[in-house]
């Protein structure tokens, strides 16, 4: 399975994303020529380039490089707790969370800091969570063919808190155990105490 790096729409101007903005101030009842809103169509525009960057960038580049001296270290390696922020496809309401990313490398490691870049990736892209966690896991066992890939995700989706049920404080944790970490009762749970761990401290 390959990720196909999403671009987009060139056809389509700032000046006419800003108009639809626009359009939008008006729907709601507000008034976008008026001090305060004349630059928001402007400022939203870019706010939504950084919030949807991950559609620019392609996941699997940022794995490719990889480190074999590591002395024939062939343990679990876990990055805990990495921070996202990520909008749900449904309404476009934020998703606030955390990942904990763990894999067991078969003779080649790849630096932490890529690990957490495949979680913004995928993060700053129109998301639903069980999907997320599936694109970060699946993309690293593609890319790295490792022993096993263990991904957990924790977020709150604004989606729940802000509007419909308006339930504060709720959040969804979803899985995905790949490799020696499905097959493996003992090594999942070793990666699961240590996500439980972090989750209390």
């Amino acid at each position: 399975m390959t990720h196909k790096l999403e671009t987009r729409d060139n056809r389509i101007s700032d000046s006419e994303v800003e108009e639809a903005f626009r359009t939008v101030l008006k729907w709601i009842g507000e008034d976008p020529d008026r001090d305060g809103l004349r630059e928001t169509p402007n400022r939203v525009r870019r706010a939504f380039r950084e919030y949807f960057g991950g559609y620019d960038e392609d996941p699997e580049l940022v794995l490719r490089k990889t480190f074999s001296e590591v002395d024939g270290y062939d343990e679990m390696i876990v990055l805990r707790g990495v921070t996202f922020e990520s909008h749900c496809e449904h309404h476009v309401a934020p998703i606030i969370g955390r990942a904990w990313v763990g894999y067991i490398p078969d003779k080649r490691v790849v630096g932490i800091s890529k690990l957490a870049r495949v979680v913004e990736i995928f993060s700053k892209r129109l998301q639903i969570q069980e999907r997320l966690t599936a694109q970060i896991a699946n993309t690293i066992e593609e890319v790295l063919s490792p022993r096993g890939t263990a991904v957990v995700v924790k977020a709150a989706h604004h989606c729940m808190i802000s509007r419909g049920i308006h339930k504060r404080g709720a959040d969804l944790v979803t899985s995905r155990m790949l490799g020696v970490f499905r097959d493996n009762p003992m090594t999942r749970g070793e990666f699961l105490a240590l996500v439980n761990a972090d989750s209390t401290e």
